[in-house]
């Protein structure tokens, strides 16, 4: 990882402090000056501030939960319904990234990074999210007016790709990427092209596929899924 993020995970600084530490020469690795954007290794490289080796950096905790519906996206809850850390093991600082709403499935990453939470929620980066609602009504009229962009209360929607399959007896499967986070987006998107939603689930966050993960289990991040997340939260 990049150097001002040991810096910022071992709690010396933010990441942009630490470029600041490490350009006026007050950091070394191994004895010697690193760049500013030099890799480190946790574990292996000695990493001092004004003299000082700084604490252990710890690697983050990254799990995938596939959420089931009629669970809540909160730490706790005030009816005492179910929350996605029922489902999880207590780490110490997990968070969600990316809040699902209560009957919605699917891809829900949790983690201890919390500057990476931030960075893959912010609207700047535009990280994808693909959901597959099962909905009745005119989905090809709809798929028509989705690729023109919708107007919403709080502005135009249009999906980076969306798509519609047959599943019989006026149902359909209705297949969206956006990649923007406003709160029940799919469903006012839904509800605005005349479609009923029946099944909603989040199939892709990132580079975070949902795969054969059975719901309500859990997975770690593979090495290339911590690649991709690490490279979009610089």
């Amino acid at each position: 990882m990049r150097i001002n993020r040991a810096l910022a995970r071992s709690g010396v600084a933010s990441r942009r402090c630490a470029d600041d530490l490490i350009a006026s020469g007050r950091v070394l690795v191994n004895g010697a000056l690193p760049s500013i954007g030099q890799n480190v290794e946790l574990g292996r490289d000695v990493i001092t501030v004004d003299g000082k080796p700084i604490a252990a950096a710890v690697e983050n905790k990254w799990i995938v939960l596939n959420k089931p519906a009629g669970v809540m996206t909160t730490r706790s809850d005030p009816e005492g319904r179910e929350t996605v850390f029922d489902l999880v093991k207590d780490v110490p600082g997990l968070t969600y990234v990316g809040r699902l709403d209560y009957m919605t499935e699917g891809v829900l990453l949790l983690t201890t990074d919390g500057e990476a939470a931030n960075a893959l929620t912010h609207p700047s980066n535009e990280i994808e999210r693909t959901y597959v609602a099962t909905v009745r009504g005119n989905a090809s009229e709809a798929l028509r007016a989705a690729r023109r962009g919708v107007e919403l209360e709080d502005g135009i929607v249009k999906p980076l790709d969306v798509a519609a399959r047959p599943l019989g007896n006026r149902m359909w499967e209705f297949e969206i990427t956006i990649a923007e986070g406003r709160t029940r987006e799919v469903r006012r998107l839904c509800a605005a092209l005349e479609l009923t939603v029946e099944r909603l689930v989040r199939t892709a966050f990132g580079p975070v596929k949902l795969g054969r993960l059975p719901l309500g289990k859990t997975r770690d991040l593979s090495s290339k899924e911590r690649d991709i997340i690490a490279a979009l939260s610089r």
